[in-house]
């Protein structure tokens, strides 16, 4: 009686959410046009009357000026906080919305963590949505290295008409799945490499990896990314794996996103007065930019000098996404893939650190999913069948749900393109709006159950019932809002399907050879930077498969 109560809440749950799509898209040029008319006049007066009956903009609770620039000093309550924290701290002082004083010619900003605001946002973010933030990054490559980037700055970087322009150009090639799946077997031979690097690196008799294994981690992320984005292999997992160039890469990165955080969120000095976090970032990129690029160039000269000796142009299952994007635009192929090798380490390291912690830490979750992964690897060295790898739905929902309990982000923020009515506070158009899901994640109001690890939550009726007879649709959060790891809309990330084929892989391939598990303290695991990072060393204990 249960599977059939889940089964048809399951029913009425996919047709609620195709309500919801067809809602959301739906094409006036399909409607009569009087329809139209009258539907447009019901919905502006229905605002109107909301707006009116909605407080003011200059009654969100707020931080006066002076205190809260006080805050940032030295001895001040943010000024040893991280980003989560004094995030947090303002909620507490301030409740679910907040106004946040703007410092030094940046504008005020609103922050709501109430998730019936998300849906309003997000419904009202433009053509183009403009997500603020970056402002170190925009400047180093329109400014500081203009002469370089020539007014091609990829998508991290830029907003409005530009960025949608190269978003438009590179997304056939990044977001097919078609396109991506054709990186499966690459990506395969990368991950056997790591479970040899492994094998070699543990302690023969605890078996637990050494404390630097998050840079294991780096390198095999490195690895997988740069075969994607350039067809190269490195050789970080194999003979290279003490190269110090590549060595440099990650200290910049780590440099780049620590301090990222002083110029992006606190207050903007570095645009009156070079500050010393601001100067290291600029060092930090340049040494990114020019590095990547020397990659990249490499990459380019090697394929034109392929085409000088006739060599025949690969197929398409072995081009990488430069050799691409160059036939429509080098600079644009040059910059993406920069792009790629720029963000694609630190992120897939924190997030694939998650969803081993969340398997280490729970062993019968872990076994469930063994179980699916020996049907389609049934011996260690099996190669990936692409059908089969596509059935595959609790490696995915274990991902999705590692991504839950240590999210990478905190929240995301746009510039409202209409005026709208946020927890019954008037905000203007071109307002910045930050919406912060961290603690809903964590919130049984929101969550069943929500500290606890369940991939079932994600899954389909007919392909589970928890342990305790659970509906997954009843484990899922109260409001489809809350939950958008790679982002929302034209704004999520260009690299998801990759950043998820390259996790998806590579733990499939470890469960099949290990029993993976992790003995140390876990309280605070990860630290906020400019995205959440591993904050202890990552130890974990790699037991051999047997059979």
């Amino acid at each position: 009686m249960k599977y059939y109560n889940c089964l048809t809440k399951s029913i009425l749950y996919r047709n609620n959410s195709k309500q919801l799509r067809f809602q959301s898209t739906l094409n006036h040029d399909s409607i009569p046009s009087n329809t139209i008319s009258s539907d447009n006049a019901n919905h502006a007066k229905a605002f109107e009357e909301k707006w009116n009956n909605a407080k003011p903009y200059e009654e969100i609770p707020t931080i006066k000026l002076l205190k809260f620039l006080r805050g940032f000093l030295p001895g001040g309550k943010y000024s040893k906080l991280d980003g989560v924290q004094m995030v947090m701290d303002v909620k507490d002082e301030c409740g679910n919305i907040s106004k946040i004083p703007g410092l030094f010619g940046r504008d005020d900003a609103v922050m709501s963590h109430n998730p019936d605001d998300f849906e309003i946002l997000f419904r009202n973010e433009g053509i183009w949505p403009v997500r603020p933030g970056s402002d170190g990054l925009a400047y180093h490559r329109s400014v500081h290295r203009a002469d370089f980037f020539k007014g091609v700055e990829g998508i991290l970087a830029t907003k409005g008409e530009k960025w949608g322009s190269f978003r438009s150009m590179v997304n056939p090639v990044l977001l097919q799945p078609k396109n991506v799946r054709l990186y499966l077997n690459k990506l395969s031979q990368v991950n056997k490499e790591f479970v040899t690097r492994i094998k070699d690196i543990r302690d023969p008799h605890t078996l637990e990896v050494p404390k630097t294994f998050e840079t294991e981690i780096n390198r095999w992320a490195l690895e997988s990314i740069s075969i994607v984005a350039l067809n190269k292999k490195f050789g970080l997992l194999t003979k290279n794996h003490e190269d110090p160039e590549v060595a440099q890469l990650f200290a910049w990165l780590t440099d780049f996103f620590t301090y990222s955080v002083d110029v992006e969120f606190k207050p903007p000095i570095w645009k009156f007065v070079k500050t010393r976090s601001f100067k290291r970032l600029m060092a930090a990129l340049d040494g990114i930019t020019d590095l990547t690029s020397k990659y990249v160039n490499e990459a380019i000269e090697g394929l034109e000098e392929e085409r000088r000796n006739g060599v025949p142009e690969k197929p398409e299952s072995e081009q990488s996404v430069l050799e691409k994007l160059a036939k429509k635009d080098k600079k644009v192929a040059a910059v993406m893939a920069m792009d790629m090798l720029m963000a694609g380490v630190d992120t897939t390291t924190s997030s694939i650190t998650a969803w081993l912690l969340c398997l280490a830490l729970n062993p019968e979750k872990q076994s469930i999913l063994r179980e699916e992964v020996l049907k389609v690897l049934p011996h260690k060295d099996s190669e990936f069948d692409e059908a089969a790898f596509k059935n595959m739905p609790y490696l995915r929902a274990s991902l999705k749900e590692a991504l839950r309990v240590y999210p990478l982000f905190i929240g995301t923020a746009r510039l409202i393109a209409n005026d709208v009515v946020l927890s019954g506070y008037r905000i203007p158009k071109g307002t910045q709006v930050s919406i912060v899901y961290e603690s809903l994640f964590s919130d049984d109001a929101h969550y069943r159950r929500a500290k606890e690890y369940l991939p079932e939550r994600w899954l389909r009726s007919t392909e589970a019932v928890t342990e305790a007879g659970e509906c997954p649709q009843d484990l899922r959060s109260s409001n489809p809002f809350i939950y958008f790891p790679f982002g929302f809309g034209a704004r999520s990330c260009v690299g998801r399907r990759i950043a998820e084929l390259e996790m998806e892989v590579a733990v499939a391939r470890l469960i099949r050879n290990f029993y993976i598990e992790f003995n140390h303290p876990t309280d605070k695991p990860f630290k906020s930077l400019f995205l959440r990072v591993p904050n202890i060393p990552l130890t974990f204990k790699f037991i051999d498969v047997q059979k």
